[in-house]
């Protein structure tokens, strides 16, 4: 180990990451939230949380309930892994229907948000057995994961990183980790990169793992086995753009997630475009009778129509990947 790694100049990205957005004054925990860097599909249409709460219905049935009864008057939980600022749990209670018993819980390390509705329970940790529907959306690709990379004879190292983003290679990947890549990202080739998504399946299987009955959902960027990506994804985001990764709490450190790894014996794995289209959201245009018949009315179901194409859409939101769980 040279000076500057007894210095504590370097660390991995998994700790870099940690500390860039959860730290003292880190990147997560402003004012602003995500919503003020980045757009998701909670905030590209309330579709989507319409969508959710349909799920929800459906969850609480299959629990027990008629339909919108949830669990014959008990009431159903609907946790928000990763709520940001409340915006989804927000649209779901909105879209729901009147007398619906449901619990409402917010899972975010920032703090709870003025003028959150007040029947949303804010946690730092997701409510352990509750039944119900528990929905992860962009949640595990900010969940911190250390990069290894092939150095020039084919031998994965962790990349140490410094708070400005200069990287090097450190110690060879060993333990769990190097388990880990050899049996979901094996690397061959020199200069071939991985995020190493084990913290992602642990975080995951701790989620789950606090349902005692119900639905788990987790929704990311994502691949799977047969299309890793070569030299991996991690990035920054900032203001709306795409940026260089630098830890040092100016941007958001982000890497897609790898899905598979993460779902367990009973999991599915399904496009958003497909899971929508299940929950009944389609890009069907209005009929063209419709504007002599009723303008207002047509003008507003052409909007819809294009979010809902925007959620759906090949090469972009509709290829985000559904895990989905049943406990």
């Amino acid at each position: 180990m040279d000076e500057g790694e007894r210095s504590g100049c370097w660390s991995g990205w998994r700790e870099a990451t940690e500390r860039a957005l959860y730290g003292p004054g880190g990147f997560y925990l402003r004012p602003e939230g995500p919503a003020g860097h980045f757009r998701t599909s909670v905030h590209a249409s309330p579709l989507f949380a319409q969508a959710v709460a349909r799920l929800l219905e459906e969850v609480a049935a299959e629990l027990g309930g008629g339909p919108g009864g949830g669990l014959g008057g008990e009431e159903v939980a609907f946790v928000d892994m990763g709520a940001g600022r409340g915006e989804l749990v927000t649209g779901v209670l909105a879209a729901l229907p009147a007398g619906f018993p449901v619990r409402a819980y917010a899972v975010e390390r920032a703090a709870r948000p003025p003028g959150l509705d007040e029947r949303v329970t804010w946690l730092a940790q997701p409510p352990v057995g509750v039944r119900g529907l528990l929905f992860a959306n962009e949640w595990l690709d900010n969940v911190p994961a250390d990069v290894a990379e092939a150095d020039e004879d084919g031998v994965p190292r962790e990349v140490l990183v410094r708070p400005d983003g200069t990287e090097r290679l450190g110690a060879p990947v060993s333990g769990e980790d190097a388990r880990w890549l050899e049996r979901w990202w094996p690397l061959r080739e020199p200069g071939a990169r991985a995020e190493v998504g084990r913290t992602r399946d642990s975080a995951w299987a701790g989620a789950v793992g606090t349902l005692s009955a119900g639905l788990a959902v987790a929704v990311d960027y994502a691949h799977v086995a047969s299309a890793r990506p070569p030299y991996g994804t991690l990035t920054g985001f900032r203001g709306g753009r795409e940026v260089a990764p630098v830890p040092d709490g100016t941007c958001d450190i982000t890497s897609h997630v790898a899905l598979d790894a993460c779902a367990g014996p009973s999991g599915e794995l399904l496009p958003q475009r497909e899971a929508l289209t299940a929950l009944g959201l389609t890009p069907a245009r209005p009929p063209l009778s419709l504007a002599s018949t009723d303008p207002v009315a047509y003008v507003r179901a052409l909007a819809r129509t294009g979010e809902a194409a925007e959620l759906t859409a090949r090469g972009g939101l509709g290829d985000f990947l559904w895990l989905r769980e049943w406990v």
